[in-house]
């Protein structure tokens, strides 16, 4: 049974995606989404930033990488994913990152002297929705899980369907 692993988070990014390709040739878009977080603190107005690394794959990571561009507006939604590996001195270190399934490209964010309120922003802002086909190719798969243990499309219990099966119940 799997453990609920899921993120969904809101922010701009603070550089332009770079997209490579895994020698197999399957593409990967990484990119860093700055998160503001505002609030009070002794009566005074404070804003606290964060800063999360992003990686998507596939056509999803295709996607990112044409139209997403420093400065503009995401919503990703996702997964928490840990890589460990030993550095040169023999030291065992880590890193977490987001690895994106939905993208929402927003608009370029408002300038600050607008005049409009956050929520009059929000509730303006226009976005284009893509979704990864939420399926890992083979060539991806991390040496330490077994094929066979990777859920394929016959064998998950609930399918994203576009075409007449849009309930989300099993097949």
């Amino acid at each position: 049974m799997n453990n609920l692993n899921s993120v969904i988070m809101e922010g701009n990014l603070t550089r332009d995606p770079v997209m490579t390709k895994t020698p197999q040739g399957t593409p990967v878009c990484r990119f860093t989404v700055a998160s503001n977080r505002f609030y009070k603190s002794q009566g005074e107005r404070r804003e606290e930033v964060s800063f999360f690394d992003v990686e998507t794959w596939a056509r999803l990571a295709e996607n990112c990488a044409e139209y997403l561009h420093q400065g503009r507006g995401v919503r990703v939604v996702g997964r928490l994913k840990q890589d460990r590996w030993k550095n040169t001195e023999g030291n065992f270190v880590s890193r977490v990152h987001i690895v994106g399934e939905h993208v929402e490209f927003r608009s370029y964010p408002q300038s600050s002297g607008s005049g409009g309120g956050e929520s009059e922003a929000a509730e303006n802002m226009q976005t284009e929705q893509v979704s990864a086909n939420n399926t890992v190719p083979e060539d991806i798969v991390p040496e330490d899980i077994a094929p066979e243990d990777v859920a394929s499309e016959e064998s998950a219990p609930y399918t994203r369907s576009s075409g007449g099966n849009s309930s989300g119940k099993k097949k």
